[in-house]
């Protein structure tokens, strides 16, 4: 999903539905580069399996394949995956990503992963992220990672209801998902600061929080 900007909600759609009309409003809704939080944090890994969780349009994804990860790639959005897997093929790497078609809010993966990633898993429609989070861990094989880039805050010129006490910073992330030291390493858990630009050419000084944490093996 790794979402920034989105049309005011009217009454509530189902997450398919909201997300397949956002998807549909442009031809192409993300720059369709590797977020810069994975690039930094996984580059200097040998490439394993990975699963990405809320792909969208697929950068994510395909950069990995691209490294030569064997990739997951999951959605919502029948729209967004359709898009991520002709750029696959363009990339010459479909035959290294699978992507399906689910709804994180009522599936979590069967299997185990060296990486599991979650970048910008946010939506103004209902969407249970912590939950989908724990899952996310569950997801992770030993000795493999967890990586969540998330909002610090919100942009300004974005429609998502601000959540009561605010987004959680890595460390509170951390403790919500119960990441006990016997059990996790955490490796990453920092604030960071960018320029981002918005669907107007505004531009404004986000925050994001990065999380990486190693599953003990």
């Amino acid at each position: 999903m790794n979402h920034h900007e989105h049309p005011a909600p009217g009454p509530t759609p189902r997450p398919s539905e909201f997300w397949d009309g956002f998807y549909r409003e442009r031809e192409q809704v993300w720059s369709g580069k590797p977020n810069a939080a994975l690039v930094r944090e996984i580059s200097m890994l040998a490439p394993g399996t990975a699963i990405d969780l809320g792909c969208g349009e697929g950068a994510d994804a395909i950069w990995l394949a691209s490294r030569g990860w064997r990739v997951t790639g999951v959605d919502v959005s029948a729209v967004a995956l359709g898009r991520a897997a002709a750029q696959a093929a363009r990339a010459g790497v479909a035959e290294r990503v699978t992507w399906l078609h689910r709804d994180l809010a009522a599936w979590e993966p069967d299997q185990q992963y060296s990486l599991v990633a979650a970048l910008f898993l946010h939506s103004p429609v209902e969407l249970p992220r912590e939950h989908i989070l724990l899952a996310a861990t569950r997801a992770v094989a030993p000795g493999g990672l967890l990586l969540v880039v998330g909002h610090g805050a919100f942009p300004p010129w974005s429609r998502h209801p601000a959540p009561e006490g605010g987004l959680p910073s890595a460390q509170e992330l951390a403790a919500s998902l119960g990441l006990r030291p016997a059990e996790w390493a955490v490796e990453t858990g920092n604030t960071e600061g960018r320029v981002a630009t918005g669907p107007e050419g505004q531009t404004a000084v986000m925050t994001d929080t990065v999380l990486r944490a190693r599953r003990r093996a």
